[in-house]
């Protein structure tokens, strides 16, 4: 299934048949991906009147519901509702699916008791390309990142340049395997987010931040069109489900 697609002056070929999913899926249970200081997501058939909605228990069908925070259970692509007192809705406001994206491998940098990445890191791995997204993979880059629970642990974090960095490139979404593009605890001031939306100017409404993928050892860094898809939630953020599609030279 190959497929040449026209991007700007350039045309561009991938294979449809070859996705590279970077996904985490949700899944019941504590051995789910987790942050935020909140249990396990929950899948549970229904119960009706005693009788549970299962086939294993002689329903005639499957009725699961489902409990989960998109924040904190799995891969999620949010806008700049999840920090504005406006509400703007995932589903609103992506309305294009289809990136040029760039994929890098970045080994954090120690400042203090943390570990950070930096513009000069970002740069560095850039260069002068020209892309719409960018999707980070970090070190180490192991598989206990789908399982991982992130509450309390001071995880890796962007530094407020770095974020300058790709808005003042151009990066409208950023993905990253991380549970937030900010320091766990910050007091609040949320500088990564507040920098890649422009919240106090003129608020990025049609950019997104992907949070939680997962990028195997596999996939190489180098450019990808990337498929970013999402369930319709009109919410500040939606699961997501994002593909990556490697360019045929």
């Amino acid at each position: 299934m190959i497929t040449t697609i026209q991007y700007n002056s350039r045309k561009i070929k991938i294979d449809l048949s070859q996705p590279l999913d970077i996904s985490i899926s949700i899944k019941g249970g504590a051995s789910n991906v987790n942050a935020w200081y909140i249990g396990p997501p929950t899948i549970k058939p229904e119960v009706f009147d005693g009788e549970t909605i299962s086939v294993e228990k002689g329903a005639a069908v499957n009725f699961n519901t489902i409990s989960f925070n998109p924040h904190s259970h799995g891969t999620h692509t949010e806008t700049a509702g999840h920090i504005t007192k406006e509400q703007y809705s995932i589903n609103k406001y992506l309305k294009q699916f289809f990136f040029l994206a760039e994929v890098v491998t970045v080994a954090p940098e120690k400042l203090g008791d943390d570990y950070v990445i930096s513009a000069k890191q970002l740069q560095f791995a850039l260069g002068n390309k020209k892309r719409e997204a960018l999707v980070v993979r970090t070190m180490p880059n192991t598989r206990d990142k789908k399982s991982r629970q992130y509450s309390n642990t001071n995880w890796t974090y962007f530094k407020e340049d770095a974020i300058k960095l790709l808005v003042k490139k151009g990066i409208k979404h950023l993905l990253i395997d991380l549970p937030s593009v900010d320091r766990e605890e910050d007091g609040g001031e949320l500088k990564g987010h507040n920098a890649f939306w422009n919240t106090k100017g003129r608020i990025r409404k049609d950019a997104t931040i992907t949070e939680f993928i997962y990028v195997s050892n596999k996939i190489s860094d180098g450019m990808y069109m990337l498929n970013l898809q999402i369930a319709p939630f009109e919410n500040d953020a939606t699961p997501s489900k994002p593909v990556l599609y490697k360019v045929m030279e």
